[in-house]
């Protein structure tokens, strides 16, 4: 059993299959004669499985909840961020296949990659081992990161990076414009700005809490002039 297969708790039946999960494509194309394939079919696959345990572990900690409210709390699960760290927890950057390039530039510590990789490891397993083993250690991964979910705060900065970095390849700016009150009960004031231009404003009792502010505030506008719910 290697290493990630002792992470995982399973072993592979096909070692192929968790070798190709692990090759990345700039692996494959450079050394095509050795490579087994690079593994973003696999990662497809993989998209699947977690998108369904998570909806059905979000269902059964959050009965109440509506359609849009399941659907908000995975997004902000089924993130490159989470996926990354969960894939830090598994130390699966330390097996991926990377081309020099990507090696050389640090592909093995790249959240989307490491992301793309847990995906990929979880579509090879459902390949080897089936719907029922994918899912016990999928819900395995997500288990400490659910028992948390209780009081459950959606990330708003994190959605709005994503649609704004796929719709414009920016990243939302956080600035601080003004701070109020004594320093015990102190209010901050913060702007997202997106390409220069102040969108939103957000006030909290924390940074953080007037960033995720000015963010919802955000995606508000966002939906609203795209028409979506």
């Amino acid at each position: 059993m290697t290493p990630i297969e002792e992470r995982l708790g399973y072993q592979f039946k096909d070692a192929k299959l968790l070798q190709r999960a692990l090759t990345h494509k700039s692996y494959h194309f450079e050394k095509k004669a050795k490579s087994v394939g690079h593994n973003e079919k696999y990662e497809f696959l993989g998209d699947a499985v977690v998108d369904l345990v998570l909806s059905e572990l979000l269902m059964e900690l959050f009965p109440s909840d509506e359609e849009g409210s399941l659907s908000k709390k995975r997004a902000s699960l089924v993130n490159e961020n989470l996926l990354s760290q969960v894939s830090n927890d598994l130390d699966l950057g330390s097996a991926i296949s990377l081309g020099k390039g990507e090696l050389a530039s640090g592909g093995d510590r790249k959240p989307r990659i490491l992301a793309s990789t847990y995906e990929a490891v979880i579509g090879a397993l459902f390949l080897d081992a089936g719907f029922e083993e994918a899912r016990r250690i999928t819900r395995q991964h997500f288990e400490s990161i659910l028992q948390g979910m209780e009081n459950f705060t959606f990330d708003y900065k994190t959605e709005l990076q994503e649609v704004i970095q796929a719709e414009a390849r920016v990243a939302p700016l956080y600035e601080v414009e003004k701070e109020e009150g004594p320093p015990h009960a102190r209010i901050f004031f913060v702007a997202v700005v997106i390409k220069g231009s102040r969108v939103a404003l957000g006030e909290g009792r924390s940074k953080k809490e007037a960033e995720q502010e000015a963010a919802r505030k955000a995606l508000k506008l966002w939906r609203e002039k795209r028409g979506v719910q």
